[in-house]
């Protein structure tokens, strides 16, 4: 007898999502509200982003560069409004995979997918990675190396995947820890920094309007130049917060969860990321200083704040990298899960297989752990860091093609009482969305030192399209096929 806790709940008009999608509820559905929105906040974790780019702002533009992640923020807000608008009508794993596939077509869902498979299975590495090198081991007191970087890499790797496999409600426990520590971090250490600055006197409002180490950088306004660059730390940070939809078919009531996480957990990091950007930046005492520092957030809470609270701030940021890692790794999960169960992923009838008693699926679990292990042994450290940096591109170009398939098909999309909906507003929002993602992916790839991540770019692309191409020629019902009531979501 099956779990009714596994059970879909009916949406507005009285249908099953994941019946109508022509599957069977195998996972099960354990995520309540507050649950998905830590799925998609863990994922952008703003201390983890600020953490780990703001180096890169203050040599590239300067203190003054942080206005640039307002911008950042309004922009990704448009484009998680329209993905909403997604999420509140097909509440299936896979997200712009399912959409695309039941919207345009199979074949072009399937690239949908493969845009997000990569960008989704490097993201594990490179958060687990960053937790290594940037956070674990200045905590733990070891000299920086790349080797024993990359061996606690995999073992946090391990660690993941044993807990990812075991419960989803386990991760969702442990993504609502991290969200809750993160958020009080970022409160906490901004309250503690204007104090600190207010009685020692250490620090400076003027800082907000300094270009810093750049004051005569040449080229500082040009396209590709130190003050676009320092926007990329926005678009790098506030990203994934869709990871909510692919676990839609585990979230209770996904149609008004899901969309509401997606849209929420943009706005609340891009204001908290805000708040801490501005604190940060007030309480340097010596500009240059900070600049060079391998850690700037570490070494301004080290000057403002004592050794003791940078040791503190370790400790929540690897919490928080741990978090955004896990929460990686169970989207891209769930993103090959719903693939292989249409046929159309490698190995398709072993990744489509769900663990009977824990509801997980193990096999498309396993395969990204065995991708981050393969990555860090076979790489080496300057083609894995050009990896990681290409992969900021992925998300710009899969957003931004939403978008257009949100243009193309949003008149035919059903309307769904109580469900999240713009109404009048989508069509404006929609073509504000898609001008900022234009604009984006320009960012990302203007600067000199993007040509080679562009490369890597098109040659992940070139691999999808080779995987493709095999599909077409070994399965080609399961390219040109939708299972279920196709029409069910257009009305």
């Amino acid at each position: 007898m099956a779990d009714p806790s596994a059970q879909a709940p009916h949406g507005p008009d009285g249908g099953d999502p994941v019946e109508l999608g022509g599957y069977q509820q195998e996972l099960k559905r354990t995520l309540g509200s507050f649950q998905v929105f830590a799925i998609s906040f863990a994922f952008i974790s703003v201390a983890v982003g600020i953490f780990a780019t703001y180096d890169d702002v203050l040599l590239s533009a300067g203190p003054v560069g942080i206005w640039l992640w307002t911008i950042a923020g309004v922009g990704q807000t448009l484009v998680a409004l329209v993905v909403a608008q997604f999420a509140a009508r097909i509440p299936l794993s896979g997200s712009s995979y399912q959409w695309a596939s039941r919207l345009a077509s199979p074949k072009v869902g399937w690239g949908f997918g493969w845009l997000t498979f990569c960008y989704l299975a490097i993201s594990v590495v490179a958060v687990d990675n960053a937790l290594a090198s940037q956070a674990f081991m200045p905590l733990a007191g070891l000299r920086p190396d790349e080797g024993t970087a990359r061996l606690i890499t995999v073992v946090v790797l391990f660690v993941q995947v044993v807990l990812a496999i075991a419960s989803t409600r386990l991760v969702s426990w442990i993504n609502s820890v991290a969200v809750g520590l993160e958020l009080t971090l970022v409160i906490v250490v901004a309250v503690a920094l204007v104090i600190a600055v207010a009685i020692t006197g250490d620090g400076s409002a003027g800082n907000l309007t300094s270009r810093g180490v750049t004051e005569n950088a040449p080229d500082y306004f040009a396209v590709g130049g130190g003050l676009m660059i320092a926007m990329i730390m926005g678009l790098a940070t506030l990203v994934g917060f869709d990871s909510a939809a692919n676990l839609a078919e585990e979230a209770k009531d996904p149609y008004r969860t899901v969309p509401r996480a997606i849209v929420g957990s943009v706005v609340a990091a891009g204001l908290l990321g805000l708040l801490f950007l501005i604190t940060l930046t007030v309480a340097i005492e010596d500009i240059p200083r900070i600049t060079a520092e391998g850690s700037p957030v570490a070494a301004i809470m080290r000057d403002q704040l004592g050794p003791t609270a940078e040791r503190i701030l370790l400790v929540a940021i690897s919490f928080a990298f741990f978090g955004a890692g896990i929460v990686a790794m169970v989207a891209c999960s769930r993103l090959i899960f719903a693939m292989a169960r249409d046929g159309r992923f490698p190995a398709h009838r072993l990744m489509r297989k769900v663990d009977p008693r824990t509801r997980t699926p193990i096999p498309a679990t396993i395969l990204i752990f065995a991708l981050g292990v393969v990555l860090m042994v076979a790489l080496p450290g300057a083609a894995l860091l050009e990896l990681i940096t290409a992969s900021t591109i992925l998300p710009a170009i899969t957003y931004g093609s939403t978008i257009v398939l949100y243009l193309a098909v949003r008149k035919r999309l059903g309307r769904r009482k109580g469900a999240f909906d713009l109404g009048r507003f989508e069509l404006p929002v929609a073509i504000c969305a898609l001008v900022w993602t234009l604009v984006a992916l320009c960012v990302l790839v203007a600067p000199e030192e993007a040509l080679v991540s562009v490369v890597i770019v098109a040659g992940l692309l070139l691999a999808g399209g080779l995987a493709f191409l095999g599909l077409l020629r070994f399965n080609r019902r399961a390219m040109e096929t939708e299972p279920g009531d196709a029409g069910f979501f257009e009305r």
